[in-house]
């Protein structure tokens, strides 16, 4: 027997197989069955909001908070920048622009400043 085998237990090992044919039957489900599959109406509603809900989780936290803590202060560059951004986007529905203008407020305040 070899070296990695002694060092790593049955146990280890059987559940590295399980998880991989587990993930390998989640993943061919769809493929194995001849069936077209159709999702449920409401399902088809919720993902349209999928986008939006996974960016909204990813950039939030990084807007109001800093080291895993809230901001407690109001001069932080990110804060205005989030700011503009938004009032960009729904004022002209251009995410080029938002992003440009969102930064424009954001380097400044953030190099020059220092916040």
């Amino acid at each position: 027997m070899t070296d990695w085998m002694n060092s790593t237990d049955l146990w280890t090992l059987a559940v590295i197989l399980g998880l991989a044919a587990m993930t390998v039957v989640t993943r061919c489900f769809f493929l194995i069955s001849n069936a077209e599959w159709q999702l449920p109406h409401w399902a088809q509603r919720g993902l349209q909001y999928a986008p939006i809900a996974a960016l909204s989780a990813v950039v939030i936290p990084e807007v109001v908070m800093q080291q895993g803590e809230l901001i407690s202060t109001l001069q932080d560059a990110r804060l205005y920048a989030a700011a503009v951004g938004a009032a960009v986007y729904f004022w002209r529905r251009d995410v080029l622009q938002t992003i440009l203008l969102g930064m424009a407020v954001y380097l400044p305040l953030h190099l020059g400043w220092g916040w």
